[in-house]
């Protein structure tokens, strides 16, 4: 353990205040300064020249991660009997519809994404105070609700993430772990800042990509270089 906490503390000297780093070398790096025991998330933070208050400038998208979260997302689809079999062949961990709203209701929220479809959105409304605090309600704009279950389960399973700004103007987001590779940190990092550099909302004045940051979970963030992502 102290071998580690030197290896941390020689690693965080190493970063530079100031300094924007290009991806290559900050993707090396957040592996060396992470220092938990466990396998933490890589996350990125992207702080936007946006007003998200006015709907014009809202930043929200989709995007799927060459090399995936590195997390394990449970998948509840909430879906009519014609269409269950569907959503258990293209892996859904939780299939049904009125037995699990009925959990929902009694405060069951153990699933990372639930997909549903048109149809039944009458019945999920009265699960938003629920589902929506905990980023969870199903929406059209990020591919959960629609006919093509299978199509839509199977992408989340590959690595589809949704992700919108904040009332700060910041896009907080997972990429990947701390085991990954360089080379698949790196990729992860420049598609899903490739992503949000194509929604630049054109009513955006000035520098649209203010500051990227990358981090692990209980690691200081190293500030990257817009330029080498994009």
């Amino acid at each position: 353990m102290a071998k580690k906490t030197k290896n941390r503390k020689q690693a965080i000297e190493k970063l530079e205040a100031g300094k924007k780093y290009p991806i290559d070398e900050a993707a090396e790096l957040v592996k060396e300064v992470s220092s938990t025991k466990f396998d933490a998330s890589v996350d990125m933070d992207f702080r936007l020249g946006v007003d998200p208050r006015k709907a014009d400038q809202m930043v929200r998208g989709i995007t799927t991660l060459p090399h995936g979260t590195g997390k394990e997302v449970k998948v509840l689809v909430l879906c009519t009997p014609d269409k269950e079999e569907e959503a258990k062949n293209a892996g859904a961990d939780y299939v049904g519809l009125d037995d699990y709203i009925e959990k929902i209701q009694e405060g069951w929220t153990d699933m990372d994404v639930i997909i549903t479809m048109p149809p039944v959105m009458a019945k999920i409304g009265r699960l938003g105070r629920i589902l929506g605090p905990r980023g969870l309600m199903p929406n059209p704009k990020s591919g959960t609700v629609t006919m093509e279950i299978g199509k839509a389960v199977e992408e989340v399973k590959k690595g589809k993430i949704d992700f919108k700004v904040d009332k700060y103007g910041i896009i907080h987001t997972r990429i990947g772990k701390v085991s990954f590779s360089p080379e698949q940190i790196r990729d992860n990092a420049k598609e899903i800042a490739q992503t949000i550099a194509k929604l630049k909302p054109a009513s955006s004045k000035g520098t649209y990509m203010r500051s990227v940051h990358i981090s692990s979970t209980m690691s200081p963030g190293i500030q990257l270089d817009p330029k080498s992502l994009v």
